[in-house]
């Protein structure tokens, strides 16, 4: 089963998707590992590689073409990015989105990252606001539109043990056999 996991900064992606990986035996690809080691690799900081990236569409290109040709290629994996459900597409057995208010979020970067929750907060918004409209340009995704998800969580609501373990009941929960059909991916440009 190819699984995703996908969500904005702080919403917990990275901590649900390790657990379904541990728990189901599966491989964990992050995206958002790979864009980091590619920040660090390059000397750039997170905010400093975004930068880059909307100057750059190559450096989009790249991780997103890695991302779907993962998603392609293997299975009992948990893919997780802002984009896993929109690049793995219609390769994914499962899609799941989490979310919470940019305040929660922007607490949870700024104790991560060891930096001011205000600061965070603000380069959480500018760098969403850049990639939405980055994502927008190069594939003609909307990033708000949740439709091609199977579950959608506000991680706020719930615990940080609860969410992995929802969301762990409900791919133990999903049965191929009852399965009436997933909501497809369109009309998205996979111009790499």
């Amino acid at each position: 089963m190819l699984i995703t996991i996908s969500g904005p900064p702080g919403s917990g992606k990275s901590t649900v998707a390790a657990f379904l990986a541990t728990e189901l035996g599966y491989e964990h690809v992050s995206g958002g590992d790979i864009f980091r080691a590619l920040a660090d690799e390059r000397g750039y900081t997170l905010a400093e590689f975004n930068e880059l990236a909307e100057e750059d569409e190559s450096v989009d290109r790249d991780l997103d073409a890695q991302l779907r040709e993962t998603a392609r290629e293997r299975d009992d994996l948990v893919l997780e990015s802002r984009l896993a459900g929109w690049m793995a597409g219609e390769y994914a057995d499962l899609k799941f989105w989490l979310d919470a208010p940019l305040d929660v979020r922007a607490e949870r970067i700024a104790e991560r990252e060891e930096k001011p929750v205000d600061v965070a907060r603000r380069e959480t918004a500018e760098r969403e606001r850049s990639e939405k409209q980055r994502y927008e340009e190069y594939y003609g995704i909307d990033f708000d539109d949740r439709s091609i998800y199977d579950l959608a969580v506000n991680t706020a609501r719930w615990g940080e043990a609860a969410v992995p373990r929802l969301v762990l009941d409900a791919v133990e929960a999903y049965d191929p056999e009852r399965d009436e059909g997933e909501t497809p991916v369109e009309n998205v440009r996979y111009e790499f």
